[in-house]
Parts: C-alpha cells; structure tokens; sequence
C-alpha cells in the first residue's frame, strides 16, 4: 500500500514522502492517526503541486532576506546608555535596545533574532548577529553612545 506522509513518522520517512508500508500499518494505524494518507493518483499530484509552491516560497523568502541582509549591513544602530566611571554603562545593552534601535531606522526585527557576542558594558562600536533566516545572517555595526547624545 502506498501512502503519503503527512508527518514525519520515524524509521519510516519525512512529511511529504510516498512510502510503501503494509495495508495493516497503513489502515490500522497511519492513517487513522493522521500521520499519512492513501496515495491516490489525485493526492499524488496535489502533493507534488503544494511541494512546488512551498520550494516556490522557501526562495523567494530566502531571497527577499537576502535583500534585507544588503540594507542592515550599510547601517549602523546607535543605543542610548547611561553612564558611569571610565565610560562604564549601567548594566549590559541588550537585545531589545538593539531591536528598538533598529525599529527607529525602519527595520522590524524580533528580539530573539538577534545575538551580541560580547556583553557591552563600555562605550563604542559593536558588532551583533542577526538571523534572518535560516541561511541568511547579517552583521551589523551597533554604536553604543551616552544617554543624551543619540543622533550627533
């Protein structure tokens, strides 16, 4: 019997594969659990055609990252920070601060998305990661400066 899979099933294949499995396993328990269904000529091309346009949507979305990736890397995100002793800021720039400056400049990046490899705790220019996904990464200059000084 063959039939598609509509989840991943272990030993047995990934979502979207047409495996041929026994009729019991097929009838009694894949197919009741909703792991696969009877690979019809009419399913087989349905599937072919919704696994086009996922391929379809993986590129263009990979591309316009790419295209995001350009604009980021020309920019340079300034956060505010106050100040102590020997340039020392209260606490470490996190983050969000570095989302929010990006936010001011146009750019809607989720927190979670972005990585500081050192923490900053002293004035100056930084560098962080960004994923934008899961083959795209941006680096990005980001100027830490004191509170009251943003933009000059």
């Amino acid at each position: 019997m063959k039939v598609i899979l509509l989840e991943n099933v272990n030993h047995l294949g990934l979502e979207g594969d047409i495996v041929t499995v026994r009729s019991g396993y097929g009838r009694n328990w894949l197919i009741p659990q909703r792991l696969a269904a009877l690979a019809t000529p009419g399913a087989i091309r349905a599937q072919e055609d919704q696994a086009r346009q996922q391929a379809r949507r993986r590129a263009q979305e990979r591309n316009d990252a790419a295209l995001l990736k350009t604009e980021l890397e020309k920019i340079i995100v300034e956060v505010e920070a106050k100040v102590g002793d020997q340039n020392r800021i209260f606490g470490t720039v996190t983050t969000q601060q570095v989302a929010l400056g990006l936010a001011v400049q146009g750019f809607s990046i989720d927190r979670r998305d972005i990585t500081v490899p050192d923490e900053i705790r002293v004035l100056g220019e930084y560098s962080a990661n960004i994923k934008l996904h899961s083959d795209v990464h941006a680096h990005i200059k980001v100027q830490v400066v004191p509170e009251g000084q943003l933009g000059q």
